[in-house]
């Protein structure tokens, strides 16, 4: 009838019986005062009891080695009548209870860095068109002390996710020793609880300032508790007052939020009694790892494959590599200034980047050695050659040069005209030259088939007589002909 068990009724029986409560009850004792005969009062800690600084204690929890033991060591060398280990322990469980759900977790200073994008954006206006774009808003917090980033950037793309990054650490003065981020497409390439996939650039990014990347569990946004609650502070306390303001250019946006963070991080927090800043200052920032000597250099990865002439295509340039890994697997690290090339993790190839399209920068140890003394003719050299079997042969080198789009390509015609001279002689390679520049070839088929047909003998000069014809009555001449 009352919606309680047998035994729960047993139970207040027994407590009756102990304290020597009858039926009926008498009427002087109300529910309050039947419920303290019944059952132990709660405790409650006395008047004189010291009671320990729980604010300092949270604090000192995530300095690195420090644990409850310890620090009740320490409050008890301070207070000798205070309370007992155990008790102790309950209290410090009882505060932590009231904070946040977020902050329910343990994080050592240096430890962890929680990054991730908010959900809402900014308005950026372009003065000149009056097109509105919409920013997004990176947001990164430190764990042990919640010290706080914010930086505006157009695009969730790869560039600007290893960007903010960049510009948190550089704000921090320091890197912690891991980073929880969500599964963005940018960074980690496959979603998986036990061995998720990282983008290339961004484990390139991680070993630069040697840290780690740990991605969250999918759909899990507890693993990453901290920067959901950092992303819900910027909105309200960034984003929201930023909501009357025009801007019209990015770094005019980020001017702003950089000014409202600071106040923030500034902002003592409620619960803790302190700010952001003064946590960081204290107990976080000497335990961040040291930044390396030099920032990080954006970088990007791509997957390819050398063709046949030793030369992978980066971007629409050829860039060569050893000429033993022709049709193997290359790995290129492209930055603003340079081209490394990797096969198998060991690089084999650096170049300066190059922007024309469609052109090739060997180095010249890459390639076999026919094809080295191929490469040392250049069009100089082309002509020089010609100019020793005589002027038709520089006329129709420099016509078939002039007539390619790239003077390269009409190498091998040139070297094999002039190689025919050692087959026929000067004299009549300059002849089938001339013929050739007459009828317009432009090959080295051509010329050969001039030569091998014999039609450069009109164009020969007839040898000078070492002395004058023959007169006789018997000749005819030239006058007996019609």
């Amino acid at each position: 009838m009352v919606g309680v068990s047998r035994y729960t009724v047993a139970e207040y029986l027994r407590r009756a019986a102990v304290v020597g409560i009858t039926w009926p009850v008498p009427a002087a004792l109300d529910d309050l005062a039947l419920e303290r005969k019944l059952f132990t009062p709660p405790f409650t800690p006395e008047a004189g009891r010291p009671q320990p600084e729980w604010a300092r204690i949270h604090a000192e929890l995530r300095r690195p080695g420090v644990t409850l033991l310890l620090l009740w060591e320490e409050y008890r060398a301070g207070q000798p009548d205070g309370y007992g280990y155990s008790r102790f322990c309950d209290l410090a469980r009882d505060w932590r209870g009231r904070l946040s759900p977020t902050m329910r977790q343990t994080h050592p200073a240096g430890e962890r860095l929680f990054v991730d994008y908010a959900g809402q954006t900014a308005e950026v206006i372009d003065g000149a068109t009056g097109e509105v774009r919409r920013a997004q808003i990176f947001v990164a917090v430190l764990g042990a002390s919640n010290f706080t980033y914010a930086e505006a950037r157009w695009t969730q793309s790869l560039p600007d996710w290893i960007g903010c990054h960049v510009g948190t650490f550089a704000s921090m003065g320091g890197v912690a020793r891991q980073i929880v981020c969500d599964n963005l497409k940018a960074g980690v390439t496959a979603a998986s609880r036990y061995e998720p996939g990282i983008s290339r650039t961004y484990q390139d990014m991680a070993s630069h300032y040697g840290t780690a990347i740990l991605p969250a569990r999918v759909r899990k946004p507890r693993d990453k508790a901290k920067v959901e609650v950092a992303v819900q502070v910027v909105q309200r306390w960034v984003l929201a007052r930023l909501r009357h303001r025009r801007f019209h250019s990015l770094a005019e946006l980020n001017g702003a939020i950089r000014e409202l963070v600071t106040d923030l991080n500034n902002r003592p927090m409620r619960h803790l009694g302190t700010s952001r800043r003064a946590l960081f200052e204290a107990i976080e920032h000497q335990a961040l790892l040291p930044m390396p000597d030099t920032p990080y250099a954006y970088a990007e990865w791509r997957r390819c494959r050398a063709g046949l002439d030793y030369h992978v295509e980066v971007h629409g340039h050829f860039y060569s590599v050893p000429y033993r890994l022709v049709r193997e697997v290359i790995e290129a690290r492209i930055t603003d200034q340079t081209i490394e090339l990797f096969h198998k993790g060991d690089r084999v190839a650096c170049h300066v980047r190059n922007p024309r399209q469609h052109r090739h920068t060997t180095i010249p140890d890459h390639m076999p050695s026919a094809h080295r003394r191929h490469a040392e003719w250049t069009p100089t050299r082309l002509l020089r050659e010609a100019e020793a079997i005589g002027p038709s042969t520089i006329a129709l080198v420099e016509r078939i040069l002039a007539t390619k789009p790239h003077p390269e390509q009409g190498f091998r015609a040139c070297l094999g005209i002039l190689r025919l001279v050692r087959s026929y002689g000067p004299e009549r390679l300059e002849a089938a030259c001339q013929r050739g520049v007459d009828i317009g070839a432009r090959t080295y088929g051509s010329v050969q088939s001039i030569l091998r047909n014999g039609l450069d003998r009109a164009f020969r000069p007839e040898p000078v007589p070492d002395e004058l014809p023959v007169q006789h009555e018997n000749i005819r001449g030239s006058g007996y002909y019609h």
